[in-house]
């Protein structure tokens, strides 16, 4: 089979076969819970593991930050644990005495994506790369369908985060789950993990990767990106930084989402800019969250598509037709 042909059969781009190859056999092998890094001229690769040479005694195999599997005498080699202020402690504490919650409006979405050129634009995402996406759904066959944005849940039971064997994704202590790419292994659990498909994986080089490449790295807006590394919807939590509302929420023009802040019980729409108490809303508007027979406990709700406000439209020129006033 080509190379071309493999790639395309395994629903991804091709990679080098000898770093896909090692990435698979490290995987199934010996992985270190600590970093480990290389004297003597050889990159350390975050992922922190390493198996022994079966052809060459007295050496090892190093997977760099490149990609690159390399070889290195075993006395070159020694433990090495992350100094605690290069993790960001900032990004990883969160916002103090917040609890960050989002609610969706379905019978106001026209699916104008906006959300998700906004997301896209700040994350460096390719356009068929999302943090969030907007979905049809349909009840049942007799109610019509109607558009529904998934961002991340940020769950506050997360399996993404109980499943990573590194710290690499992690719960705040304001609710946001984020990721760590510094620390990310290259295992991919967490995308297993999450039972709402809110993970991406990069094959590729990101958009703006040779830019940004000696640019300090952003845990909060996760960028640079980088390549074989994991990203998703953070809600924004640079923006929440700074005072401001997240990406999607300001880009909507149809008033679809709330934010706010769960301990003050008040949410803001990103449209309208009204501020409503969190719980009247949930309560008199049938609220609901994904799946919750999971346990998950998102802090994403739902308002149900009812009293619409447009009629639904499929097709790539129908989704939104923008007023003209």
């Amino acid at each position: 089979m080509s190379k071309e042909k493999q790639g395309e059969d395994n629903g991804r781009p091709d990679l080098e076969k000898a770093v896909d190859n090692s990435r698979r056999d490290f995987l199934r092998k010996v992985t270190l819970a600590g970093a480990v890094t290389v004297t003597g001229g050889a990159a350390i690769y975050s992922g922190h593991r390493f198996e022994k040479a079966k052809h060459n005694e007295g050496m090892v195999r190093v997977l760099t930050e490149d990609n690159r599997l390399v070889e290195i005498p075993v006395e070159q080699m020694r433990d090495f644990k992350p100094d605690l202020k290069m993790l960001q402690t900032r990004g990883r504490e969160g916002i103090a005495g917040r609890r960050w919650v989002m609610v969706i409006d379905l019978s106001r979405c026209r699916n104008a994506r906006k959300c998700v050129e906004a997301c896209q634009s700040a994350h460096q995402l390719r356009p068929y790369e999302y943090h969030i996406n907007t979905l049809v759904m349909q009840e049942s066959v007799n109610t019509p369908a109607f558009f529904m944005p998934k961002p991340c849940q940020h769950c506050d039971n997360p399996p993404c985060v109980s499943v990573c064997p590194v710290d690499a994704t992690f719960k705040r202590q304001d609710g946001i789950v984020l990721i760590d790419n510094e620390r990310y292994l290259v295992c991919r659990l967490c995308i297993a993990a999450c039972p709402y498909s809110a993970r991406i994986f990069h094959w590729q080089e990101p958009t703006q990767a040779e830019a940004d490449k000696d640019k300090e790295y952003n845990v909060e807006l996760n960028v640079p990106q980088k390549k074989g590394t994991v990203t998703k919807c953070l809600f924004s939590a640079d923006r929440l930084r700074e005072g401001m509302l997240p990406y999607c929420v300001s880009a909507c023009p149809n008033g679809v989402f709330y934010f706010g802040d769960e301990n003050e019980d008040a949410v803001t729409n990103g449209t309208t800019k009204e501020t409503v108490r969190l719980s009247e809303l949930l309560e008199t508007s049938g609220a609901y969250r994904l799946m919750p027979e999971l346990g998950t406990k998102p802090r994403v709700y739902y308002l149900p598509p009812r009293n619409r406000i447009f009629e639904f439209e499929e097709g790539e020129k129908k989704e939104y037709k923008e007023d003209k006033a």
